[in-house]
């Protein structure tokens, strides 16, 4: 038997259909000062990026476990650096759009849903189209952080856009590798 519990009256009449980050169900209900159209503005904003960090976090690991060639070591090591930065990224996303009052990720296939990044279920990509694949995706995430931290800003969310700004940083110094990666080339002394 289900009762109904009284919400806060930040959260009345906000619950939703599930999936969609906002409204949530009135269990999961947390009182926020931001009005409702704010935080349904920037849940909407943040669960892609969210489900984009996940499909980037599979694909660097992928990256990492199946590289080959001579530059191994360095390309290894780089992969899984950035894969723990994006890693971590996640639960920082994830739990902002619970402080604020909306749901996230739920399971592989919410993710499928919202992630613009596509997946490489190639059996062998050479290193360089790892390198340029990655540049791309991580270009691509920075451009949609961009966008968040604009919706941010525009709802009164300044928690968020901060949040977003750093992570956009990190984003950014994954750019700056992958680049001169990219770039190949002579290691003269």
């Amino acid at each position: 038997m289900s009762t109904t519990k009284k919400l806060p009256d930040s959260v009345q009449g906000t619950v939703g259909k599930a999936g969609s980050g906002y409204p949530v169900p009135a269990d999961l209900a947390t009182p926020s000062d931001l009005k409702p159209d704010e935080i349904k503005n920037v849940v909407t904003a943040v669960n892609p990026l969210v489900a984009d960090a996940f499909a980037l976090y599979t694909k660097t690991k992928n990256f990492h476990w199946h590289l080959s060639g001579s530059h191994f070591r360095d390309y290894h090591l780089m992969f899984d650096e950035q894969a723990d930065a994006i890693f971590e990224s996640i639960d920082i996303l994830a739990e902002r759009v619970r402080r604020i009052g909306g749901t996230t990720i739920r399971s592989i296939t919410h993710i499928s849903s919202l992630q613009t990044i596509k997946d490489n279920n190639d059996d062998f990509v050479p290193a360089d189209k790892m390198i340029a694949e990655l540049l791309s995706d991580n270009q691509q995430i920075a451009r949609n952080q961009r966008k968040a931290i604009k919706t941010a800003d525009d709802n009164n969310d300044t928690p968020t856009s901060n949040i977003l700004q750093e992570l956009l940083d990190n984003t950014e110094r994954r750019i700056w590798f992958l680049f001169e990666v990219s770039r190949g080339g002579r290691n003269e002394l």
